[in-house]
Order: C-alpha cells, then structure tokens, then sequence
C-alpha cells in the first residue's frame, strides 16, 4: 500500500504533468494546418522533445513489466532489444528520415500511396490501426494495470479504466501537448526506474550480508550467472515455465538475423515511433531528436532488465518468502509479477516516485499510440475515402473520437490477457506476423524502382501466410526470431517474383534515396560513432 507521502508525490505528479500538459496547450501556436497541428505538432517539436517522445511512446508497462519479466525468465540476453534499438535509430535517421521528408510524408500509409498506390496504404492502415488497438494497447493496459494493482490494491479493473482514461486526457490535447508533456514524463521515467534498480541491487546485497548496489551486481553475477550471457545456445538456460530460452532469443540471431527484421520495422515504418520526427521543422532536428533516443536506448537495460535479474536471484534463493510466494500464481511462477513486487517493498517515498514513473511511461505511451491511430484514421483511411473537401476541423473532431472509441476498446479488452507468461515476448511474436512483410514492402519501396503496387499487396497477403505456415506447420519448432527472417526472404522473393511479370512495373512512382540525402553533421558522426563504441564494449563484456 502507498503511505500518504507516497500518495502525495502521486498527486503532485498529476499536477505537474496536467498544469504542464495544459500551458503547452495554451502557449504553442497552431503552425500550420489544424489537422496537421494536432496530429503532427508541425514544425513546433524541438530535437529533445522528439527525442524524450519516442523513447516515451517506446518504454511503457510492456518494458517496465514485460521486460523485467523477461529479464527474470532470461537474463540479459533480452537487453540486445533495447541496445540493437539504438544501432537501429541511427539508420533509420540516416537513411529512412531523409525519404520521409523530403517527399512531405507525415504518416506511414501516405508513404506507401505516394509509392505505390491507395489500395497499399489502405490495406496497411488497417492492418496497422487493429494491432495498435488489439494488441498494443490492450497489452499495455493489462500490463499496467497488474503493476498498479500489485503496488496500490485498487481493484485490477479500475487501474485498467483510469489509465485509459488519463491517456485520454493527454491525447486530446494534440501532438503538442503529447510531444513536450513525454519530456516530464522521461525524466521521472528514468529517474524512478534508476532509483528502483539501486534498490533491488541492495536487497540483493542485503541478502548475502552486503552493503550497497554494487555489491548486489557483484552478487548476481556470481549467484546466477546463467542470467549474463548475451547470447543463449540451445539448452543452456530453462525458463519458469519449463520451455527452452533459446526459443526466444536464439544466439547469434540477435546480432544478424530476425532481431535487425523487427527492430528496422518497428524504428523505421512505424507510425507511432516516425511520427514524432515526421513533425520535425528540418531534417536536422529529425535526426538529432532520433540520436538523442537512441543514447536514452543505451540506459534502458539498466532500469528495465536488472530489476528482473534481481528479482529471480531473491526468488530462487530460498530466503526471501516474499518473493517465493509472491512470484507464483496457483503452481506456476509468473515472470511479469517481477516489476511490480519490487515496487510494493520500495521504502516510502522511493515507492511513491517509482510508482509515478511507471504511471508515466504507462500514460505517454498510450497517449501516443492513440495519437498514432487517430492520425491514421482520420489522414489516412477517412480522408483518403472522401471525393470531396473535408474541413479541418472534421478530421480533428473524428481524431479526437477515434481516442476515445480505441481506449475504450483497448481497456474492454485488457483483462483477457490474464493468461499471458510473459507480456514482451507475447508482443515481440504477435507482431512478428506483420513485422516481416513491413519491412520488406518499405526496403523494397525505397531500394527498388521495379517494385509494383501489386507486388506490395502480395507481400502484404504472402507474409501472413508464410507466417502461419511456419508457425504451425513446417518450421514450428524453429525460434521465433529466427522464423520472422525466413519470413521475411520469402516476402521479398514473392514482392520479386511479382514485380518481374507485372505489366504495370513501368508507372510506379520511386521514391529512392539519393546520394545528396546521405549527409549528417560532423556532431552526429561523433556521437553516432560514440554509441556504436558503447554499444561494442557491452557485446564483449556480456559475451
């Protein structure tokens, strides 16, 4: 339960990120369109705010709970997400961004209509908008939900509502509001999540009759050192649950196979990630917002992975009743449960500031995953389907609906995900059936000029079924991670094979990136470089 400090740094929480959220709203002048305004925040986003944006959009409940999980199931391992993301958002500023602004694309459909045709654009934006609802938000909800359920007993149901309902409340306010209220919320996110860390790290010392967080990281490496190996062969590491871990992350796969498929799809051509440097006044602020998120990346391992590790070792130690019971729901042991009982032993005060964090990171998610259906609603399936002139305003109000008619959905279809083992990786292979053939249909859009509408369309069919196919019937007990790449070749020959005897190959509309659209800033060469070096040093000390 939260004492009444605890409840207070709460309240004040809501009363900083409101009174905030309500003077941006107030402050920022329209910059252009009102449509484009609300949805984009055109040309007003400063490379910062981009930057605390995507990383607010990014780490929700499906990292602070999910992840954690996942770090209680399979150690470390499932940090190269995280820290393969930052290698991924310098490409992408490198080379996608450039593509996307300089042929004026605000949303990911419209690059496949300027490319291709509508019949694309439409197809994806429905695809994209029920796995934003379906799975994105319902699985954030619950997610969330079970963390604030663990910490503040409110009934499970409510935590779900009154999440919703506070994302709501932010989204409403338009891009703006959304784009400059994610910079409180990444301070408090990561302020919050480091001070958890410390604390699982000294119960973990406290445990061996140590002092201090550096000495709980000495001891998880030298008590469970199964959980520190970046790369996992067959059979090395068992999960709860009694399934191999390298069913999930398999190897080398993390480095050069399906892991580069769902990492360049997700930073590349998703709308609720591009969206907020899609806004961007210039190219430059673009890109500098984009490496701002991908240095936050290299935090991340720290405050949503460690904790999970920590918890194991106080499960798996024997001493530590709270943490024996706590993690088990009936017989089975429940990873996601990790998270939120290290919130509910935080001291008072630590627990009132972790538990804001984690509200944080949970609402500015939502609120921007909202924002990105509305956008996609509205631009891209309403306005597309229209002959006539739609007034701004129109496009704003069916926005502003679309918010409330997803949340609904989402929070109504939340508890269903009762039965999840762990959140992440539920997720990570959900969307693996889509991820595939994403990818494949933008690289094949931006690197080819032979690529044809039709072919998009067969990539978009074929990888559903190649998904399927593999997943239940030829390649079943192959990983995931690796699935997802022989998808991936598959849809790529299929786009190929149906480009090559497509007569209309002639009158496709290229959209290639050109030698004088690949330049940085000396600054994003550096600190470009300064991460890949990072990057380098955590692959060897963890191999």
């Amino acid at each position: 339960m939260l004492t009444w400090i605890d409840q207070l740094i709460y309240v004040l929480y809501f009363i900083l990120v409101g009174g905030y959220g309500y003077y941006i709203y107030k402050k920022k002048e329209t910059s252009g369109s009102l449509s484009h305004d609300f949805f984009l925040a055109e040309g007003s986003l400063a490379w910062w705010a981009i930057g605390a944006s995507i990383i607010a959009s990014n780490i929700s409940a499906e990292q602070f709970i999910g992840m954690s999980g996942s770090g209680f199931a399979l150690g470390i391992a499932i940090a190269s997400y995280e820290w393969m993301a930052a290698l991924g958002l310098i490409i992408v500023a490198v080379f996608f961004l450039p593509i996307y602004l300089k042929n004026k694309i605000y949303t990911m459909p419209e690059f496949l209509r300027k490319r291709f045709d509508n019949r694309v654009s439409m197809i994806m934006a429905v695809f994209w908008v029920l796995v934003y609802v379906f799975v994105n938000l319902t699985s954030i909800l619950y997610l969330g939900a079970l963390a604030i359920h663990a910490i503040a007993d409110i009934p499970f149901v409510w935590c779900i509502w009154i999440l919703a309902i506070l994302a709501g409340f932010i989204a409403l306010g338009g891009m703006k509001v959304i784009g400059y209220t994610d910079v409180i919320q990444v301070v408090l996110l990561i302020i919050g999540g480091l001070t958890t860390t410390y604390i699982a790290l000294s119960l973990v010392a406290d445990a061996e009759g140590l002092s201090g967080w550096w000495n709980g990281l000495k001891v998880l490496k030298a008590e469970v050192p199964s959980h520190f190996h970046l790369f996992i062969e067959k059979g090395q590491l068992t999960k709860p649950d009694g399934g191999d871990a390298y069913m999930d992350l398999p190897g080398w796969s993390v480095l050069i196979g399906g892991m580069w498929i769902m990492n360049l799809s997700y930073w590349g051509c998703n709308q609720y990630i591009t969206q907020r440097a899609l806004g961007a006044k210039n190219l430059a602020t673009a890109q500098q917002g984009m490496l701002f998120a991908a240095f936050m990346k290299l935090l991340m391992p720290l405050i949503v992975v460690l904790p999970g590790i920590a918890a194991f070792y106080l499960y798996q130690s024997g001493n530590n009743p709270l943490f024996q019971n706590g993690m088990m729901d009936g017989d089975l042991v429940k990873p996601d449960k990790a998270y939120p009982l290290l919130l509910s032993i935080l001291p008072t005060g630590f627990k009132g500031m972790a538990f804001a964090a984690l509200t944080a990171a949970i609402v500015a998610s939502l609120a921007g995953k909202v924002n990105s259906i509305a956008t996609i609603v509205s631009l891209d399936i309403y306005k597309n389907t229209q002959t006539k002139p739609i007034e701004e305003s129109f496009l704003v109000k069916l926005g502003k609906i679309s918010v409330v008619v997803s949340l609904f959905i989402g929070a109504a279809l939340a508890p269903l995900l009762s039965n999840l083992d762990q959140g992440f990786q539920f997720i990570q292979e959900f969307t693996g059936f889509i991820t595939p053939g994403v990818l494949a249909i933008f690289l094949m859009g931006i690197l080819t000029k032979w690529t044809t509408s039709n072919a998009a369309i067969g990539g978009a069919l074929s990888t559903f079924f190649y998904s399927i196919l593999f997943k239940n019937f030829w390649l079943d007990q192959m990983p995931f991670m690796n699935r997802i790449l022989v998808v991936f070749v598959c849809t790529v020959i299929t786009m190929t094979v149906i480009s090559v005897f497509d007569k209309k190959r002639k009158n496709q509309q290229a959209l290639i990136l050109e030698k004088e659209m690949f330049v940085v800033s000396d600054l994003f060469k550096v600190v470009s470089l300064l991460i890949i070096g990072v990057l380098t040093a955590l692959y060897i000390v963890f191999w």
